[in-house]
């Protein structure tokens, strides 16, 4: 049979650790004899960010920005023992954080729902879908030490230099310690706030939106008061015509009733909550590595990645010839995910046909009672038994069942 011909290439990262295994492996049996592949292809693997000092990663975000859908593998962010393990020549920031500050987009989460696997919180029916705001917050924070004695202060200047405001944060009199300051811009708020509204009317699901405002009365106020605004003027008629409803809340009490709901809903947060709420939404609904995770830009740009980390402990058992068994359902994903993009964007339904018979391929290997390691404790189905596949087999599994 002859391959799906692609028009405009996907912007393609490759990673580190056993996720980079698993991204050769994944279009090797499920993409290449398939599709005939064209990508602008970029190393965001640690040793090549190290060599470019991370010119490599602006550079897939500015291709990404030029080409409109990119697939990202996941990479590490270094800390100080990856420093001395890689032998970096610095900490270098994280790819995802640098990414979406280029494209200044909107990360958007969805669980991939199996038949067989539970949700740890059984009253979860529906998926929980998180929308969290990829610019700025602590993931632009600039930080420091404080020694006994200083006093650090916020310090806002104007054009010319003049001080037009200068406040205490803390006078460390009494003992050294540390001092963070966040920023966010009132053009990126807006953009998440647009992103969510159009999100949630494409899904037509009720949005949530979270934050801790009766404590920052500023920061926190102002992220609440530009949601409102946009609702009132450009969507409210849009959500009442859907049969939908937006609601703002505190950040701790939309934690509660997230665990109390059916699911169903589109959950706003930002940086650092989505951050942090995405893992446990994943982990809730079994695994991190079922979990989608697409980066959605103002201007209508994609990227596609999945929602999990490299994998280290088992890419340490693969460099030793010891067999793993690695999900890779959310790998699979982003690339399904941004071949179907391409597809819809290109005109090129058998592209974005093709992408949803392998999604389906995958979700229903593992409905069969077939899959990694980590879902085999998850599942339960009436009559069937799962089977422990290792992560070349599992690939292979599916493989089978797309070709059948």
């Amino acid at each position: 049979m002859a391959k799906i011909q692609m028009k405009t290439p996907i912007v393609e990262m490759d990673g580190d650790e056993m996720t980079r295994v698993l991204w050769q492996w994944i279009k090797e049996d499920l993409i290449l004899p398939y599709v005939d592949l064209k990508t602008e292809y970029y190393d965001l693997g640690l040793p090549e960010r190290d060599r470019t000092e991370d010119a490599v990663t602006v550079a897939a975000a500015e291709a990404n920005r030029r080409l409109g859908v990119g697939v990202k593998c996941a990479t590490i962010t270094p800390n100080a023992q990856r420093v001395e393990e890689y032998k970096l020549k610095k900490m270098w920031k994280s790819p995802n954080g640098t990414i979406r500050r280029i494209l200044d987009g909107t990360v958007f989460r969805a669980p991939i729902l199996a038949k067989g696997i539970t949700p740890y919180i059984p009253g979860w029916k529906k998926p929980i879908v998180l929308a969290r705001h990829a610019y700025g917050d602590v993931y632009a924070g600039v930080e420091t030490r404080a020694a006994a004695g200083d006093k650090a202060y916020l310090l806002v200047e104007g054009e010319n230099g003049e001080v037009k405001e200068k406040l205490l944060i803390h006078d460390f009199a009494r003992g050294g310690g540390i001092v963070q300051s966040v920023h966010n811009l009132d053009a990126s708020i807006a953009s998440f706030a647009r992103s969510c509204f159009n999100y949630a009317l494409d899904l037509k699901m009720p949005l949530w939106f979270a934050t801790k405002d009766t404590i920052s009365k500023t920061y926190d106020h102002r992220f609440k008061d530009i949601f409102a605004e946009i609702f009132e003027k450009e969507y409210k008629e849009k959500f009442a015509a859907a049969g939908i409803e937006y609601m703002y809340t505190l950040i701790d009490d939309a934690v509660a009733r997230i665990v109390r709901s059916e699911g169903g809903v589109l959950w706003a947060c930002k940086n650092y909550d989505g951050d942090v709420m995405s893992d446990m939404v994943a982990t809730a609904y079994g695994s991190l590595g079922m979990m989608t995770s697409v980066l959605v830009s103002p201007e209508g740009n994609y990227e596609f990645e999945a929602a999990h980390g490299t994998v280290t402990r088992h890419y340490y058992k693969h460099l030793k010839g010891e067999e793993t068994s690695t999900n890779s359902v959310a790998t699979i994903f982003a690339w399904t995910g941004a071949l179907a993009k391409r597809g819809e964007l290109d005109g090129i339904p058998t592209l974005t046909e093709f992408a949803k018979k392998l999604e389906r391929s995958t979700v229903e290997t593992i409905e069969s009672g077939e899959m990694t390691g980590d879902l085999v404790p998850l599942f339960r189905a009436e009559g069937v038994q799962p089977k422990k596949l290792n992560s070349r087999e599992f690939l292979l599994a599916v493989k089978k069942r797309l070709e059948a």
